[in-house]
């Protein structure tokens, strides 16, 4: 496999390859330990899996119930209504739908996030306003700032991701709640709870409530994640029955397989496996964040995913340290350098068993430091923080018109003067103590001082009034919180951002309260 890791991981048209492509690779017909997926490793049981097995033949023989009856089953365990529900063969058949159907010309999200919600709609010609998550702020989403930033924008869509994939922040339901409210005169407002399942902030997490009372509010939820079961393909919307109704109108007939209605009725007999499942989740990424952080140099983001986001030490150029750590320790991780607002200094890793945490942490340990603890085998390349989305049609998108659609493809000329001011900023700022490896050559000075005093660029349409202080003096060419760049937030500002005001890091994990497991805790 050495030879050939780079040219599989440029050859998918996905963040990664999949696994059935390593395993062929591998020779020995065995996959690596998996930290790239976001899968619950305990769920289905062992048990589940051997009864599964034992229908393999009528299930893949036979044609699967209607959407209807399959839907019918998952709200009957949910406890919703199925007019309010719409099942998706995964929830990126609903992104799609929802974009096609419901998204006119511009949607807001914070940046990075999941893939699907920044590359779906510039694929179709829609205008992707990205709101950027602060690095110094932990990456916490500041709703009142991305409200305004919405309404400069004057965007139409909006979206947020609780918890946000990859760095698994998480915002509280009250304060979701007052948000969805305070966009009720935009078209559409979408929250993606694909990773909900694994929060322990708060008892009752989840605003599928509310939004089924809201006119433009539609939630959107993951099976695959929860239930461990990505190569099935399920997922579901819930909405008021309008909404839910229209989305659910267009889907194909069979858009469920049968493994997917195995499942869902196999889930009411297992319920407290479940719910177990969920709660061992939780105790691993406590232990798993702990035992990361005590690595030197590496900073580990709090997190209500299933998942961590981790920060490398200086030095270290995360496609690298993804190739090493797959051909020299068999561990595949998630390099988050092609993610609109990251670079490739940080990775996301699943949560999995402890077992295979110390084999993650010996591996870092190796290819971090190695036996002289000499730092990164590779320096931080300047432009590894390039986007590429592994979509050829996106890239070019985002070459040609910094993000905002095909409508715009004209007058890129236009939208490029703008961005090449925001070269400088790429780099990302150095941690405040690490413990340094080995010195190595960045294109960084290392101590800067924390206000850089660099002038403002060319006038922006500022000031609203503004009685909140204004934010520190930015890098050249980047959009403080709530005004509009002249052409719209480009890939470049985004990735650059390094100087607006930090979010409050609010919603952090709290030890002993766990939430409803989707009423599944209820069953058993």
């Amino acid at each position: 496999m050495a030879g050939n890791v780079t040219s599989l991981f440029r050859g998918t048209a996905a963040h990664s390859p999949s696994m059935a492509a390593l395993t062929r690779e591998s020779g020995d017909g065995s996959g690596p330990v998996d930290f790239c997926i976001p899968c619950n490793p305990y769920f289905p049981t062992p048990a589940m899996f051997d009864e599964m097995a034992a229908r393999l033949r009528d299930i893949v023989t036979y044609y699967p119930s209607g959407a209807d009856t399959i839907t019918a089953e998952l709200c009957g365990l949910l406890q919703l209504p199925p007019q309010c529900v719409a099942m998706g063969n995964g929830s990126t058949e609903l992104i799609t739908w929802i974009d096609h159907l419901l998204v006119r010309e511009s949607l807001a999200v914070p940046v990075p996030t999941f893939g699907r919600w920044t590359d779906q709609p510039m694929e179709t010609g829609k205008r992707v306003d990205m709101f950027p998550l602060q690095e110094a702020g932990g990456f916490a989403l500041d709703l009142a700032q991305y409200a305004e930033f919405i309404r400069a924008r004057g965007t139409r869509t909006v979206v947020i991701c609780n918890p946000n994939n990859p760095d698994g922040g998480y915002a509280r339901k009250h304060a979701l709640v007052q948000f969805m409210d305070a966009m009720a005169d935009r078209d559409l407002v979408v929250i993606d709870e694909s990773f909900l399942e694994f929060a322990d902030a708060e008892a009752e997490p989840s605003v599928v409530q509310e939004a089924m009372l809201r006119p433009n509010v539609i939630v959107l939820r993951s099976l695959g994640k929860n239930f461990g079961l990505h190569g099935i393909r399920f997922g579901y919307l819930v909405a008021n029955p309008a909404l839910a109704g229209r989305v659910r109108s267009m889907l194909p007939k069979w858009n469920l397989n049968s493994f997917a209605e195995y499942v869902v009725f196999m889930l009411k007999e297992h319920g407290a496996e479940y719910a177990q499942s969920l709660a061992q989740v939780r105790r691993d990424r406590l232990e798993m964040a702990s035992r990361l952080s005590e690595l030197p140099g590496l900073t580990v983001y709090p997190s209500q995913g299933n998942f961590l986001f981790v920060r490398l030490p200086v030095g270290a150029e995360g496609t690298v340290v993804r190739d090493r750590l797959l051909t020299e320790h068999r561990i595949l991780v998630r390099e988050c350098g092609n993610k609109i607002g990251s670079s490739s200094r940080f990775l996301r890793l699943v949560v999995r068993p402890q077992v295979d945490v110390r084999r993650l942490v010996s591996g870092l340990e190796q290819v971090l430091y190695g036996t002289s603890r000499r730092g990164a085998a590779v320096p931080e390349l300047g432009n590894g923080t390039s986007y590429s989305s592994g979509t050829a049609a996106v890239d070019r998108l985002v070459s040609a018109t910094n993000g905002v659609g095909l409508a715009a493809v004209s007058g890129a000329a236009a939208l490029s003067a703008p961005a090449a001011s925001a070269g400088p900023a790429v780099s990302q700022p150095l941690p405040q103590a690490v413990p340094a490896p080995a010195p190595v050559p960045t294109p960084m000075p290392t101590p800067v001082p924390q206000p850089v005093p660099v002038p403002t660029p060319t006038p922006m349409p500022t000031p609203a009034p503004a009685p909140a202080p204004q934010p520190m003096p930015a890098a050249a060419g980047l959009t403080p919180p709530g005004v509009p760049a002249r052409g719209g937030l480009t890939a470049a500002q985004v990735r650059g951002t390094n100087g607006l005001t930090p979010a409050p890091a609010t919603g952090w994990p709290t030890p002993g309260s766990w939430p409803n497991a989707a009423g599944m805790d209820q069953a058993g």
